[in-house]
C-alpha cells in the first residue's frame, strides 16, 4: 500500500496539539455508496511484554463476503509518550508502517480507536485516514467524549454520540444485549456509512471481523515475543 508522507511525527506536545486542530480541518465526510467497496482492513496495537515497542496488525478482508485475504504485522520502539488525546502520534506511526505492506487493495479501513469523537475532532482513525486516503472508521471499545441517549438492546440499534453539541458519532449495538461500540468517522466516509460498515462486518462477535482478527493477530504476535 503506498503512503505518502503526511508530516514529521517527531514533535512536541504543543506541536501535536496545533497539528490535530490543523489536520481536522483537512476531513472529509462523505456518503459511502454500496457495492463500492470491495476490500475492508481492520488494524489494531499491542504493547510488547519489555513495554518498549508497538505491534501492529492488519487484515484484509473481501466485502461483504468477510474471507481473510492478507494480513500483515510491524513493530516499533515507542517514540512518543502516553499523553490522553494524543494516542496517535504514539500508534499511527507503526499502523502506516504496518499498512505500507499490505499488497492487496484496501476499499475502507476500521481501526480500534476514536474517528472525530475525540476532543479537538482528530481521533486515531481520522488521523490515519489523512495518512492513508481511503474511507477510515474508528470502532471504540469505550466512550472518549460525549454523551447519548440510551440504546435499545437489539442488534443494529444505535443512538447519536454528541459532544459540545455537535454530533461525533454513533453508540451503535452490534450483538443482542452486549455493550455497544463506539463508531465515528474517521475520513472519506458519513456516520451513515460507517455505522453500515461497521454493522454488516459484524458476525459472531462484538467487534467488527476486520477488527477483531487483528486483534487476535497483535496479541499473537507479543505472545510470540515481539
Amino acid at each position: 500500500m503506498k503512503i505518502p508522507r503526511l508530516h514529521a511525527w517527531t514533535v512536541s506536545i504543543d506541536r501535536a496539539k496545533a497539528l490535530q486542530l490543523e489536520l481536522r480541518e483537512r476531513l472529509v465526510f462523505q456518503k459511502v455508496l454500496p457495492g463500492t467497496i470491495r476490500t475492508v482492513a481492520g488494524v489494531d496495537i499491542a504493547v510488547s511484554r519489555d513495554g518498549e515497542r508497538l505491534i501492529a496488525a492488519a487484515v484484509v478482508m473481501s466485502f461483504p463476503s468477510l474471507e481473510i485475504l492478507e494480513t500483515r504485522t510491524a513493530t516499533a520502539r515507542l517514540a512518543f509518550p502516553y499523553v490522553p488525546g494524543y494516542l496517535s502520534f504514539r500508534e499511527v506511526p507503526v499502523i502506516v508502517a504496518c499498512l505500507r505492506k499490505l499488497g492487496t487493495p484496501v476499499g475502507a479501513l476500521i481501526c480500534d480507536g476514536q474517528g472525530i469523537a475525540h476532543p479537538r475532532g482528530l481521533g486515531l482513525a481520522s488521523h490515519v485516514g489523512l495518512w492513508v486516503g481511503i474511507p477510515t472508521v474508528g470502532s471504540a471499545k469505550s466512550r472518549l467524549v460525549g454523551a447519548h441517549e440510551p440504546v435499545g438492546e437489539r442488534r443494529g440499534d444505535h443512538a447519536n454520540l454528541y459532544y459540545n453539541e455537535e454530533h461525533v458519532g454513533t453508540v451503535l449495538r452490534t450483538r443482542d444485549r452486549v455493550k455497544p461500540l463506539f463508531v465515528s468517522p474517521g475520513h472519506m466516509i458519513d456516520f451513515n456509512s460507517s455505522r453500515k460498515l461497521v454493522l454488516a462486518c459484524c458476525t459472531r462477535y462484538r467487534l467488527p471481523e476486520p477488527q477483531r482478527i487483528a486483534d487476535i493477530l497483535a496479541a499473537e504476535k507479543k505472545r510470540a515475543g515481539a
